[in-house]
């Protein structure tokens, strides 16, 4: 539980949620810890109702409130998405991401750092009962939100990946298995991360500082981190795109117009729609991902929020809930 801004988390013992109209009752097996819950931490996001539970790739088994398409034991992800009215201008045009009577697991709804969560059975996607929970829990928001980020870049070839985190683990696999070259920027003498790259296939990785040895096609920035706009920019060449893929960004420097002419394009990615998760999760199973998790108990989650904040994590931190030694 999460009390104020730049507090640490508290374990405490609350009563077991009920689930409502339209709900199912959750008992959470992992929940994977992404950059944006310390975003929320840290208080930088807007209207934050404390206290609040954080998490929002959640993996569990529903035990009460099922329906005929969800009954009782079946295995599902709970992603940031958590609601939308359904009958507002966006929900009606497909565009449910930006629905302005959304609410976001983890966020504004209770989230899976938890035993139990109520969530929208509209918002819950059946995964594979037979896979361990801590390898699927990390694309309920890194894969998801990645895959949206590359559906913006349209028929890209070569994509350059700025912040090789969790998101990026992910969609390195996405980009490899539909022979997409990919250039994986990170932070300056980040070795681990580069080796990472280098071993999911990237034709070349370096620290953002550094040109790519050719002009990219598209770029995805996953880090949190302004000035990095600029710099993707002037790599991608002209009608090239660049995509912010996260919810909180620090503030983006001035710059010339020159490296926004030539018809490229800078574009945000907001949360995502059931339609992306139905189609990435079918991709993610074919291909198969193969997620890089370093766990944790859920009594240690500022620990795991503590090596997010400093980079010390080769793709997703993961919170073990279920208890199992296979979860």
């Amino acid at each position: 539980m999460l009390h104020g801004p730049g507090q640490s988390l508290q374990l405490e013992h609350i009563d077991r949620p009920a689930a409502g109209p339209g709900q199912v009752l959750v008992e959470v097996e992992a929940c994977a810890v992404c950059r944006t819950d310390l975003h929320l931490l840290d208080g930088e996001l807007p209207d934050i109702p404390y206290p609040v539970v954080p998490g929002h790739q959640i993996v569990g088994r529903i035990v009460s409130g099922g329906e005929a398409s969800l009954p009782s034991g079946t295995r599902v992800g709970v992603p940031w998405l958590g609601y939308t009215c359904g009958t507002c201008e966006y929900c009606g045009g497909g565009r449910e991401n930006l629905c302005d009577a959304a609410a976001f697991t983890g966020y504004t709804l209770p989230g899976g750092y938890a035993d139990y969560i109520a969530a929208d059975a509209r918002y819950c996607f059946e995964l594979d009962a037979g896979l361990p929970a801590r390898a699927l829990a990390p694309l309920l928001c890194a894969g998801l939100i990645g895959y949206r980020a590359l559906r913006m870049c349209g028929e890209a070839r070569r994509i350059g990946l700025y912040g090789f985190g969790a998101a990026a683990h992910v969609l390195a696999q996405v980009l490899r298995f539909q022979d997409r070259p990919f250039y994986a920027f990170t932070r300056a003498g980040d070795d681990a991360a580069q080796r990472s790259a280098r071993s999911l296939g990237a034709a070349w990785c370096g620290p953002s500082t550094e040109s790519p040895p050719a002009r990219l096609d598209a770029a995805i920035i996953f880090a949190p981190v302004g000035p990095l706009v600029p710099v993707a920019l002037a790599a991608v060449r002209k009608g090239g795109t660049v995509v912010c893929g996260g919810i909180h960004m620090s503030p983006i420097p001035e710059f010339t117009y020159d490296l926004l002419w030539g018809e490229r394009k800078l574009v945000s990615v907001a949360n995502l729609t059931r339609a992306d998760g139905l189609e990435f999760l079918e991709l993610a199973a074919r291909i198969p991902i193969e997620t890089q998790t370093e766990v944790f108990k859920l009594e240690d989650a500022n620990a795991a929020l503590a090596a997010l904040r400093a980079g010390a994590i080769t793709g997703s931190a993961v919170l073990d809930i279920g208890g199992s030694p296979d979860a």
